[in-house]
């Protein structure tokens, strides 16, 4: 019980140190106002990385990121796709609010890019930018990538690998790098299929790396489903990855 208490405390303080390093940034898509977060190298001419958070918004394992991000050199962005006012408070409003956006890509693919915009003003350079995206932040991070947006490379983090078949398949040119937990639910054997035959047909330069005994939110240290053999592999794939396409 102790040890439990102190672990959540430590949660907190470390949760609070990382927030503490990361700098409110307002931005327009149109009268909705939405409130992303820079790392303090913002202004430097650096390689940029842009966050995209799970289906609660922006969360500790997006600054997490950012901050870890910050100290290999690069300006991370976290974005913000819902906007002030519309954060999910619970499960049930995330699945509907992150649904609106999986159905309706090219709202998300507009909001991918208005964040992508303010990482360049805050001094990433342009053609050195990558996106990562966990759990909807990884659908988003694919959606990056088919909506041709001006980016080297993408990580989809247990993301939904799922698209509308009714989509056609196109050209794909940023570089794709998908990591898959082995044992999550929410990716059946043809999505996974699907996605191979999608960036085969777009000529893409893909990877997938699958993680042995790990479920959907493997990577996430609050989650029951936190792998920490797992989630360091997977951070250090996402890092050589990133080292190869931005340095």
């Amino acid at each position: 019980m102790i040890r439990s208490i102190l672990l959540t405390a430590s949660l907190i303080i470390s949760g609070s140190l990382v927030s503490q390093k990361l700098k409110t940034v307002s931005y327009q898509d149109g009268s909705q106002k939405l409130n992303g977060l820079i790392t303090s190298n913002a202004g430097k001419k650096l390689p940029g990385v842009l966050i995209l958070p799970a289906w609660k918004g922006i969360d500790e394992e997006a600054k997490t990121a950012a901050t870890e991000l910050e100290k290999q050199g690069y300006i991370a962005f976290i974005a913000d796709i819902y906007g002030e006012g519309n954060i999910p408070a619970d499960n049930e409003n995330a699945a509907k609010t992150s649904g609106y956006y999986k159905k309706n890509y090219d709202a998300y693919q507009k909001r991918i890019s208005l964040a992508l915009e303010q990482l360049k003003k805050n001094g990433a350079i342009p053609a050195k930018i990558a996106v990562i995206g966990y759990c909807f932040g990884g659908t988003g991070a694919l959606e990056s990538a088919r909506g041709s947006l001006p980016v080297a490379g993408v990580v989809s983090i247990h993301g939904s690998l799922a698209k509308d078949q009714t989509r056609k398949n196109g050209s794909i040119s940023p570089k794709i790098l998908v990591e898959n937990p082995a044992d999550d639910k929410s990716v059946t054997p043809e999505d996974y299929n699907n996605l191979i035959k999608e960036m085969n047909e777009g000529n893409a330069d893909w990877q997938i790396i699958t993680y042995a005994h790990s479920k959907h939110t493997f990577t996430d240290p609050k989650s029951p489903d936190y792998n920490e053999v797992m989630a360091k592999r997977a951070w250090n794939h996402t890092l050589m990855f990133l080292k190869e396409i931005l340095k």
